[in-house]
């Protein structure tokens, strides 16, 4: 295919802006792991930013996972992200399914309470005493609950099932299939790029979680990952017995964010598989 000078030119400045924003994303990510595996003395001769360190420690790692509490935060946070993502998806589909059907009596009034939702809400305190009347509050599903569904992604996933053609579910229907029958076999294969996409908004989010914690969790047993690590940012840091190996706040802050980040970008590789498997299955043969 042969190209014209003006579309190489054009070409060439979208690679060097892409590279460009691709190293704004990728130096501050470097620069808190360098950081956080360099020993401190190594971190002040740089004058305090590193990229490719040349000595490595990893005390910072270790003080932290042998602070009480973390390994017990990290269990709660993964139950939340897991079974809170697969509640959100549950009731998601559930609710834009029938409301992308034309048919569905009153769709417009559901839509319009929904849309309200997203503009106006109860606030905080409202909202915590709703969780505290149902006896939530201490327990791992007041983080889990009361963001069962995202009005924002029920209209995403809402779109995207009325994009189906309709010939499909009058095809199924011929053939006796009923509503749920249409969810299951039909919607759900076709929807897997959609779901993905929805579902990763929901488990950063738990994942993520901090304000809902420190409103309704009291129980210092039941703290997830973010408050635990922000409770370690905020304590003041002593120097070990060895001055090579001193553990300043610098240093912990950058770990802590290390083990609280890594584990959400570790996934998104897996979930990428998905998507591309996901638009094979989604796509509409003639």
């Amino acid at each position: 295919m042969v190209t014209s000078r003006n579309d190489r030119i054009f070409n060439t400045f979208v690679v060097l802006l892409l590279a460009i924003v691709g190293l704004l994303c990728i130096v501050p990510l470097l620069y808190v792991v360098s950081v956080s595996v360099t020993p401190y003395v190594e971190v002040l001769k740089n004058g305090g930013y590193i990229l490719f360190p040349k000595q490595f420690t990893f005390t910072a790692y270790l003080k932290i996972w042998e602070t009480a509490g973390i390994l017990r935060s990290l269990q709660i946070t993964v139950f939340v992200t897991i079974v809170g993502t697969a509640i959100n998806l549950i009731l998601t589909l559930l609710l834009a399914y029938p409301l992308s059907r034309k048919g569905m009596p009153y769709r417009n009034w559901f839509l319009l309470m929904i849309v309200f939702t997203m503009l106006f809400s109860g606030g905080t305190i409202p909202t915590y005493l709703i969780v505290k009347a149902t006896g939530l509050l201490n327990s791992v599903w007041a983080l889990i609950l009361p963001s069962a569904v995202w009005s924002f992604n029920v209209l995403i996933m809402k779109s995207f099932f009325e994009q189906l053609p309709e010939e499909l579910f009058e095809a199924a229907r011929m053939d006796g299939a009923k509503e749920l029958r249409l969810l299951v076999s039909i919607v759900i294969p076709l929807a897997i790029p959609s779901i993905m996409t929805v579902g990763l908004f929901y488990a950063v989010g738990h994942w993520n979680q901090f304000f809902s914690a420190i409103m309704y969790i009291s129980d210092r047993n039941l703290r997830p990952l973010q408050v635990v690590v922000r409770d370690l940012l905020m304590q003041t840091q002593k120097p070990l017995d060895n001055p090579d190996e001193l553990v300043p706040t610098v240093t912990m802050q950058m770990a802590a964010i290390v083990v609280a980040s890594a584990p959400i970008i570790a996934v998104y590789p897996f979930l990428q598989k998905h998507f591309t498997r996901g638009m094979l299955l989604g796509s509409v043969k003639g």
